[in-house]
């Protein structure tokens, strides 16, 4: 168990031990020592807050915690000792709910972070053996298997890598690299195992450059406050005001204390935390994590927003968008004959046209004579029939002479061009491409509704595809072909129009997702380091879900607020009371018992849904 969680547990059970104790005592002819109970068990809470205290004014801040503080000292002081314990269960349980909160989101993290390659393969003599990544030095041949990620910097020393860059590029289009070719860390093997010659250590690799963008980001955030403590001063100078008029107009020390004890805010401390955690539960319902209180407040009040574009705008992997067909030739028979012969590859792209014919239910048969040239294209015999399936280079190359071919380049806006050729003859391309998820123009009009004032487009793509994809969506901005220090720029720009919230899924995202105010990771299928950046993760494979995750903030910081009105309202009537000696300090704690349970109550809403706006 973490030591400050542990902290705030013990905190609560010491005053609920101690009020029970201390009502205990009498029935059992002890009645003397009760009001030393009370004082035992408040003195433990008051040693904690006070400790809290000095760290927050070395730091700078000013909390309500210091009037919480003043009423336990001022009722110990004059003999007041139930009211005292009565506080200092009150502010334990509201410390101790805040403690909960930000345990329970970083509990949430482990599986998400458990991605991150932590290990290497790499070969010793005849053999293989697993290291640390910090045992792995430059010179080192490391096996890179299928599906793992890339742990250092390198070069292809055998075979051809098929690698997946988009977490750090933004290219959803797997790329090749041959022998003798670099490959950055953080990129993942999409194709067969190949062996990769080290070039730099772990921590001077791509990832571990990236990693330190983050912590940079982090560090230049600027902290929030709690939402309570905003009014911290005006509160305290109002509240040390009245109880010092009542001791100096009556010569009672005692109205002063009771002036203190019913405006300990104890309805703040708790109305916040409260709403908060009702509203995390809820959101965790909808596949949201939110990372706690502050992402909360700070997703409420979003103005502008800058989105990456694959795998978080579109979705991430290479689609079929387009059969084009040459001649007279019937389409499905083509693009069926083209993934009969993939069959035999291992490619990704070939995977994915092999994919692709099987959901349109076509029916693909067994090739024969097979040759597959890395890189290029495969070629076979399928039901008699000579094809050729791969690059346009390829395939030209395959046809008979003087045979048509079109002038086309293997890149098409956002994807690929996949050519086949039949018996000899150009019979088509296919057209593969990265496509926008369903629904974003929908979920773009609602954050426009929301009060989102600004939406840029931030990716590391190239700009022709970057706009091919956005056209028509009203985009502000398209900032395309961008380093993860530069997204980090775009973040901080975007600042002058309000609070800012980043949405993306890659490596190369992390460092801007730490520096906007919110950072929001699609998790589901994102990596790791931008999941642990951000201040909110999506952990299903929903973009749409940042509507009821901002719709659920907005509620809960709404409800904290009048939490916190309320507390001030009805304390400083209170207050006012109790300096004309009609409330005593025992009575003032007991008031502040039925506050309690009444803003409590309240908070409890941000576990509804409020509307039907917040439906998934």
């Amino acid at each position: 168990m973490n030591a400050g969680f542990f902290i705030r547990s013990l905190l609560v059970l010491l005053p609920v031990f101690g009020v029970a104790l201390g009502f205990a005592l009498p029935a059992l002819g002890l009645g003397p020592w009760q009001d030393s109970a009370f004082a035992a068990f408040t003195i433990p809470v008051l040693v904690v807050l006070s400790y809290d205290i000095v760290a927050s004014l070395r730091r700078g801040e000013v909390g309500l915690d210091i009037v919480a503080l003043l009423s336990m000292a001022a009722a110990l002081f004059v003999g007041e000792e139930l009211a005292a314990v009565v506080v200092a269960l009150m502010y334990a349980g509201g410390q101790f709910l805040e403690a909960y909160a930000e345990r329970h989101a970083r509990r949430e993290m482990t599986a998400l972070l458990a991605r991150v390659p932590r290990t290497a393969v790499r070969h010793r003599g005849d053999g293989l053996e697993e290291v640390a990544l910090d045992l792995v030095a430059p010179g080192d041949r490391l096996l890179i298997r299928q599906g793992d990620v890339v742990p250092v910097d390198g070069v292809v020393a055998s075979g051809l890598a098929v690698l997946d860059q988009s977490a750090l590029t933004g290219e959803s289009i797997p790329v090749e690299q041959k022998a003798g070719e670099t490959v950055m860390s953080g990129s993942t093997n999409a194709g067969e195992a190949f062996d990769l010659t080290a070039s730099h250590r772990a921590a001077e690799s791509t990832y571990a450059g990236i990693v330190r963008l983050v912590d940079g980001a982090q560090r230049s955030k600027a902290p929030m406050s709690r939402l309570a403590d905003r009014f911290a001063l005006a509160f305290l100078a109002v509240t040390v005001l009245i109880a010092a008029l009542a001791w100096f107009f009556t010569g009672d020390p005692v109205r002063a204390v009771a002036v203190l004890v019913i405006a300990t805010p104890c309805p703040l401390i708790l109305a916040v935390p409260v709403a908060i955690v009702s509203g995390l539960s809820r959101a965790a319902r909808h596949g949201i994590l939110i990372k706690g209180g502050k992402a909360m407040e700070a997703l409420a009040r979003i103005q502008s927003l800058v989105l990456d574009k694959t795998g978080t705008l579109t979705d991430g992997r290479a689609k079929v968008v387009a059969i084009d067909i040459l001649g007279n030739d019937d389409q499905a028979d083509v693009f069926r004959l083209a993934a009969s012969l993939d069959q035999a590859s291992k490619h990704i792209i070939a995977q994915t046209i092999v994919a692709e014919a099987q959901n349109r239910q076509l029916s693909l048969t067994r090739p024969s004579e097979v040759v597959e040239t890395p890189g290029e294209g495969v070629e076979g015999v399928v039901e008699g029939r000579k094809v050729a399936v791969g690059g346009l280079k390829f395939v030209r190359s395959k046809l008979l002479p003087g045979a048509e071919s079109p002038d086309r380049s293997d890149a098409a806006a956002g994807g690929v061009v996949v050519a086949i050729a039949i018996d000899g003859r150009w019979a088509g391309e296919i057209r593969l491409a990265d496509e926008l998820r369903a629904g974003t123009e929908a979920f773009l009009q609602h954050l426009r509704t929301l009060g989102v004032e600004r939406v840029v487009l931030a990716t590391g793509d190239r700009r022709e595809v970057a706009e091919t994809i956005v056209a028509g969506l009203g985009f502000d901005a398209v900032r395309a072909g961008l380093t993860p220090d530069q997204k980090v720029l775009v973040v901080l720009s975007e600042r002058k129009s309000g609070p800012v919230m980043m949405i993306g899924d890659g490596v190369n995202d992390a460092p801007a997702l730490a520096a906007a105010d919110v950072g929001v990771a699609m998790g589901a299928r994102g990596a790791a380091a931008s999941a642990e950046a951000a201040d909110v993760v999506i952990l299903v494979d929903h973009l749409d879900r940042i509507v009821p995750a901002i719709e659920i903030a907005r509620r809960s910081r709404l409800i904290a607020l009048e939490g916190v009105f309320a507390g001030i309202g009805l304390s400083i009537v209170g207050m006012v009371v109790a300096a004309f000696g009609y409330i005593t300090p025992v009575q003032g704690a007991l008031i502040q018992e039925v506050i309690d349970v009444a803003v409590i109550l309240n908070a409890l809403r941000a576990l509804g849904d409020g509307s039907a706006a917040t439906k998934a």
